[in-house]
């Protein structure tokens, strides 16, 4: 098993971000009867009071008929967070904010992942690698006083 890890220093400068391939969407649905036919294709569902959101590959949601007007694609943390863990979001959504980029975020069981804007990809890339980077530096600075 892989180590989890809780401290937000140990979050962060653990993270490797990872663009994924391809585009996504958060869709909506009404109901649990409209969803079921695109559940086993959906990276993530979630139901809310106004009906079920469902997160598919702009392929999928294009086909079905769905809005795609703002596609997302996500970059995957790659740490064990603990789901008790304690500032890993905050870090993230604040240096994405900082630089603009608005940011989705989904806690799974074994990492987190950030749906940014697609044409902001990249950037949104570069600033949690420096992010990491400088979480690392920070803590060899402290662990040397």
């Amino acid at each position: 098993m892989n180590d989890v890890v809780s401290s937000a220093h140990e979050m962060i400068s653990g993270m490797t971000p990872e663009l994924q391939s391809g585009q996504f969407v958060f869709a909506i649905l009404p109901d649990m009867t409209a969803a079921a036919p695109l559940l086993a294709q959906a990276q993530c569902m979630y139901r809310e009071a106004e009906g079920v959101s469902l997160i598919l590959t702009k392929e999928i949601a294009s086909g079905a008929g769905l809005e795609c007007d703002h596609p997302m694609c996500c970059i995957t943390l790659n740490v064990y967070s603990s789901l008790e863990g304690v500032g890993l979001t905050a870090a993230v959504a604040s240096a994405l904010g900082a630089q603009g980029i608005a940011c989705n975020m989904v806690a799974a069981y074994h990492h987190d992942h950030v749906f940014v804007p697609a044409e902001m990809a990249q950037q949104a890339l570069d600033v949690l690698r420096s992010l990491q980077e400088d979480e690392k530096t920070r803590g060899s600075g402290s662990a040397k006083a």
